[in-house]
């Protein structure tokens, strides 16, 4: 099964760790190496920069999981 079946989540709540999971693949398919990814980590999980752009790509990702879901209307 596909790690992406659907953008169609029942709730915002959903969306948002829908929107989460999206932005966390895509580091980890530009990064494949598990440990390269580790060593990273404690770089920028200690700057209050890299941690503000992460909230950005996920906002991004959040919204296009909102359209996908007619905004939950």
């Amino acid at each position: 099964m596909s790690w992406l079946p659907t953008l169609i989540t029942a709730t915002p709540e959903e969306g948002y760790d829908l929107a989460i999971k999206l932005s966390r693949m895509a580091v980890k398919k530009t990064q494949p190496d598990d440990d390269a990814r580790t060593k990273m980590r404690p770089d920028y999980a200690n700057s209050a920069d890299s941690l503000t752009q992460v909230s950005g790509v996920v906002a991004t990702n959040f919204q296009t999981v909102a359209q996908a879901n007619n905004y939950w209307r």
